[in-house]
């Protein structure tokens, strides 16, 4: 059996600090093997340390903290962390705890735009070698109590906990929107064209 084509001449598989399977399809889909391994991070403890950071800057922090943990127990591998932080007008929301907690979270964002800020750092050598952030803005058109209650129900408990903004654009989350306007990838949350051209300068890809 022919082996899947790649684009990786590292000697090891990259190492995706993260359990998110998007992000790891991401790096599938440009034709990079990849493993993960759960950071192990305390992403609150991480953010109330960086209190009063302006919120890209914390995607940063947080990415980079993934990063520094996975990278320290594998000296000899590059390691990418990421995360993502949605800034509305300098507000910081989190993943909402339940269906009630989304349908509250999605009338907060009804009507406005936010920002998604999603950072990544590399690890080479043990440590965070350097990191980025890119960050793109989202619009939800306006949505009364009863749209807000339909799609949660459509979309399920399940999905609408597993993002900060209570959504997945690459679903039934694509309804709520007027208008978007950032990368496909840093709204998944892996800024793929500025992490393909940091490794291909670092020498890991053939193309």
């Amino acid at each position: 059996m022919d082996s899947a084509p790649s684009a990786w001449i590292a000697p090891a598989p990259l190492l995706l600090a993260s359990t998110s399977p998007t992000r790891r399809l991401l790096l599938a889909g440009a034709a990079l093997p990849v493993e993960t391994q759960s950071p192990g991070v305390d992403e609150r403890a991480v953010e109330a340390e960086a209190a009063g950071l302006p919120p890209p800057d914390l995607a940063r922090r947080l990415a980079a903290a993934k990063c520094a943990a996975v990278a320290a127990r594998h000296p000899d591998r590059v390691v990418v962390g990421a995360d993502q932080v949605l800034d509305l007008d300098g507000e910081v929301f989190h993943k909402p705890a339940d269906a009630a907690a989304a349908r509250a979270q999605l009338a907060r964002l009804s009507g406005r735009t936010h920002a998604l800020h999603a950072a990544v750092a590399i690890g080479a050598g043990g440590v965070v070698a350097e990191s980025f952030v890119e960050t793109a803005r989202l619009t939800l058109r306006p949505l009364d109590a009863a749209a807000i209650a339909a799609y949660v129900e459509l979309a399920g408990e399940r999905c609408v906990t597993a993002s900060v903004g209570a959504y997945q654009l690459e679903g039934l989350g694509i309804h709520l929107f007027s208008d978007i306007a950032g990368d496909h990838s840093t709204i998944l949350g892996l800024p793929l064209l500025p992490l393909l051209a940091r490794l291909r300068a670092r020498g890991c890809l053939s193309l």
